[in-house]
């Protein structure tokens, strides 16, 4: 995790250093004070997922068998239904804590250690939570729109999110050595990218501007995901 963040802290001040220029007929966005910056680690970011990650997503989807990647998602996924619960009861909802502990003793059990899902075939339907989400619920602001080296788009609150997830991610308890942890991070990064391949071109064909297209789309579903799917208007569309 150290390295990480040290990784993080050396792109971010090398690109820094030289920012990129913004379109013709820029126009600003309160969200994104730091968009020079944030558009020359996107453009990093997306050099980095066109020359690995995007192929290795491709390699992943055509040649390993669909049960061998399903049978992952669920394994990694049951080790995240644990923070999750924790997340749920966080927050304060109950009954949704209920559902996501039911998956993690269900899977655990009669899913043979999360490798099937017999908890969705009973009603219990998988959610996502994490600390950004967490804090947002808790009346933390957002912050600034901010780029992350590799790992994308972020606010501040959710960059400091970020961290929590890594330092509580039940997968770290589970692979405590190093390499291992990587390599299954390294994983689950690809199975996320192959859900991507598809919606990729759609994406570039409806946006002018790829940046801005991406950075809209990110806040407008962070958002929904902060208030389970019904947020309340936002400052900026109500003026």
């Amino acid at each position: 995790m150290n390295r990480f963040l040290r990784l993080i802290a050396i792109v971010g001040i090398a690109l820094s250093a030289g920012c990129a220029h913004l379109p013709a007929g820029h126009v600003p966005d309160e969200r994104d004070p730091w968009e020079r910056y944030n558009r020359a680690m996107f453009e990093f970011n997306d050099s980095v997922d066109r020359a690995v990650v995007k192929p290795l997503a491709e390699v992943y989807r055509d040649y390993v068998p669909p049960l061998a990647q399903q049978s992952l998602r669920n394994f990694f996924g049951n080790l995240r239904d644990v923070i999750i619960t924790a997340h749920q009861l966080f927050q304060g909802k109950l009954e949704a804590a209920g559902t996501a502990g039911g998956r993690v003793l269900v899977n655990t059990t009669l899913g043979f250690l999360g490798v099937a899902d017999p908890a969705s075939e009973m009603g219990l339907v998988k959610t996502n939570e994490d600390f950004g989400q967490t804090f947002g619920r808790w009346g933390a602001e957002s912050g600034p729109y901010f780029m992350l080296p590799l790992l994308g788009p972020s606010t501040v609150r959710d960059a400091i999110g970020t961290v929590a997830d890594f330092s509580f991610d039940p997968i770290g308890s589970v692979f405590n050595q190093s390499t291992a942890r990587n390599v299954v991070y390294g994983l689950i990064a690809i199975d996320r990218r192959k859900d991507l391949l598809d919606a990729q071109g759609t994406i570039e064909a409806l946006s002018f501007d790829r940046y801005t297209g991406v950075r809209d789309a990110w806040l407008a579903r962070r958002r929904s995901l902060i208030y389970d799917g019904d947020p309340p208007p936002s400052p900026m569309k109500e003026e």
